[in-house]
């Protein structure tokens, strides 16, 4: 039997879009606890694929997001 690894198949690096490090908040706050589209387009420029001309709104690097899980945020 032949074993796949997906894994072996992917052209870019995983990238994670969660929810922040939070307790779930009111639902006045849902845009900031939940994973909008603009995180998941700024993941994509910033981590797999600049996307030409695009300006990105929120920081997805690696070191924003260690820094975010250090303090929790």
């Amino acid at each position: 039997m032949r074993q796949t690894f997906t894994f072996d198949y992917l052209d870019a690096p995983v990238t994670v879009v969660g929810s922040r490090n939070w307790i779930t908040p009111a639902a006045e706050m849902e845009q900031l606890y939940f994973p909008q589209t603009d995180w998941i387009i700024d993941a994509v420029h910033e981590r797999i694929l600049p996307l030409k001309g695009y300006v990105p709104i929120t920081v997805q690097t690696d070191l924003d997001l260690i820094r975010r899980n250090r303090q929790g945020v």
